[in-house]
């Protein structure tokens, strides 16, 4: 979120790489400082800074960005998958994780064969006429379960890391993005991935502490965007397991508190989640790491917005814009939102007006921020409506019903983790607006529709009409009425032709109806992965509806489309977390 931070951290891992070369070349004279090859520890250091550099290109949420960081995780994958192979050749299984308190099966300590040297093979693709077709690995074939001080286990944990956080950063890009993968002869592995930096983080060396925030991170954007988890009790677990153990070593950490309060949110305690950021950020509290005080408040903010207290969410993503550089013109505009949502449109205007400039100042290699193209066509829907209204773009505030900050809270999943009492709140208020609401719905009662006695509507085109059958059939699902969620999605995706400027909305209808697929099965006959054969027939069928529906999302929301690049990453998540229960069900 801090492009001057990120800019430096490029420039001192270039630094990093050149000084682990230039260590690698001078240890491959030296003896071992381990039970490794000589250098083993340089090679691993090296690699690090190659694929964290690979990062920082990401982090731009662009297609040239996620190309470049593409370039390095091919030139960081030979490194890491020789490393893998040298540390790690008979796998995983018997090494413990976090939420483990020892290896499954242990092995022995050490158990040396006969030494040789391995010949690895890259993978042949494009890049690979850049970075060398073949690697030369001097192995003794030795197995390590337990490491032998620091360095042993710098090598082991680091290893694991490495290797972890390439498969799962891979598995992440946008399919656009990793459409090239047969061009390049990738494959990614997202189960050993996270196996892998599980491993990592049971250590205890620096790459455990990065090992266990990979983790944390993934795991809270699995329980956040995926939709549907196959085994969500496993990922609370293994979360909780990773947030103690580092907690334990860091207790006054931000990112710490932060992940404790992301583990109540996703396991439905937002109270106790509210408590807990509220704690974090007492000024009597250690201080050190502004970036993650940040985190702190914006997590709070969305976590505010989910229960609608709009007052004090709009406050924090204000706060937000104090603490660092990252989009002021999306807090802004989410804020407005939340001021649209108490009909405070003086407020909101105010806010709105600032958002225009906010945007031209923060732009990644001259291009606008994904979010910001999103809000600046908002805008513009915003002011042309008004004039359709009222002859004149000015006080354009007052012509928004679905809250801005709302429509945003789409792409963060905000409404799926709320109490059905709050989701009967957002379905009373979308009933209230004309037109009326015409699908059936046991939570809209007659009272709460809107009379239709204004000659303006107050959702006059396609595109808010969609949104509100979008956000009905989310809110819906959510409230555990499967049916009606069902006719409000079904809706929104047959309004796609019709919508001039959301056309989002369409994509995020298909991948909502995929979950609600699923969703709707896992309520029906449970989360037992023990099924007679009849259960069994009825989830591959649910697999298979899902399946459809992802890919006709994918069909209708390329790179023209606002958010795009967000909506591919859910839908991968989401495909693995099917692939996951296909597996646990026992089914091909």
């Amino acid at each position: 979120m801090e492009a001057g931070v990120v800019t430096q951290a490029a420039e001192l891992l270039a630094l990093s790489e050149a000084g682990a070369k230039k260590e690698l070349k001078a240890a491959k004279t030296a003896s071992s400082a381990s039970r490794f090859p000589a250098g083993t520890e340089w090679e691993l250091l090296h690699s690090d800074a190659v694929i964290l550099h690979g990062i920082t290109h990401a982090l731009s949420e662009s297609y040239m960005g996620y190309l470049q960081c593409l370039y390095a995780l091919n030139n960081a994958h030979s490194k890491f998958a020789r490393l893998y192979k040298a540390v790690y050749p008979n796998g995983l299984d018997n090494y413990a994780t976090p939420s483990t308190s020892k290896a499954p099966s242990p092995a022995p300590s050490i158990h040396s064969e006969a030494s040789s040297t391995t010949t690895m093979k890259a993978r042949s693709g494009f890049f690979s006429r850049f970075t060398g077709s073949s690697l030369s690995v001097p192995s003794t074939n030795i197995v390590i379960s337990t490491p032998e001080g620091p360095i042993e286990e710098l090598i082991m944990s680091g290893t694991a890391f490495g290797y972890g956080m390439f498969n799962l950063i891979f598995s992440l890009l946008p399919p656009s993005v990793r459409n090239v993968v047969g061009f390049l002869g990738f494959k990614h592995d997202r189960r050993l991935a996270l196996r892998a930096l599980a491993v990592s983080a049971a250590q205890n060396d620096v790459h455990s502490v990065f090992a266990g925030l990979t983790l944390m991170t993934y795991y809270g954007v699995v329980l956040l965007l995926a939709g549907y988890q196959a085994d969500e009790e496993h990922i609370l677990k293994q979360y909780r397991a990773i947030v103690e153990k580092i907690d334990n070593r860091y207790p006054t950490g931000s990112l710490w508190i932060l992940n404790r309060a992301k583990i109540l949110r996703m396991s439905y305690d937002t109270a106790a989640a509210i408590d807990v950021l509220q704690a974090g950020l007492t000024p009597d509290r250690p201080h050190t790491f502004a970036q993650a005080d940040g985190l702190l408040i914006f997590e709070l903010a969305w976590t505010l917005l989910s229960q609608r207290r709009y007052k004090e969410a709009a406050d924090a993503f204000l706060k937000v814009t104090e603490i660092n550089s990252w989009s002021h013109g999306t807090y802004y505009f989410i804020a407005a939102g939340c001021h649209i949502s108490l009909e405070d449109y003086a407020q909101a205007q105010t806010l709105l007006d600032a958002v225009p400039e906010l945007v031209e100042k923060k732009k990644i290699g001259g291009k606008d921020l994904p979010t910001e193209v999103f809000i600046k066509k908002k805008l513009q829907f915003y002011k042309e409506k008004q004039k359709r209204r009222t002859g004149s773009e000015k006080d354009f505030a007052h012509s928004i019903r679905i809250s801005p900050a709302e429509e945003l809270a789409i792409f963060w999943n905000t409404h799926a983790r709320i109490s059905k009492e709050v989701a009967q709140e957002h379905i009373n208020q979308l009933s209230s607006y004309s037109p009326s609401v015409t699908i059936k719905s046991p939570l809209i009662s007659a009272t709460d529709v809107s009379s239709d006695s204004s000659t303006v509507p107050d959702l006059d085109t396609e595109d808010e009409l969609a949104v509100r059958s979008l956000l009905l059939g989310i809110v819906h699902r959510t409230a555990g009425e499967f049916d009606a969620a069902r006719a409000f999605l079904t809706d929104a995706t047959q309004r796609q032709s019709e919508v001039k400027s959301s056309t989002w909305v369409g994509g995020v209808a298909w991948f909502e109806l995929a979950v609600l697929d699923l969703k709707q099965i896992n309520a029906r006959i449970g989360s037992d992965n023990i099924l007679d054969e009849a259960k069994r027939v009825t989830w591959l069928k649910a697999f298979k509806n899902a399946d459809e529906k992802l890919d006709h999302a994918l069909s209708i929301s390329g790179q023209s489309i606002d958010l795009s690049s967000r909506l591919g990453m859910r839908i991968a998540m989401l495909r693995d977390e099917i692939a996951l229960k296909k597996e646990l069900i026992g089914t091909p």
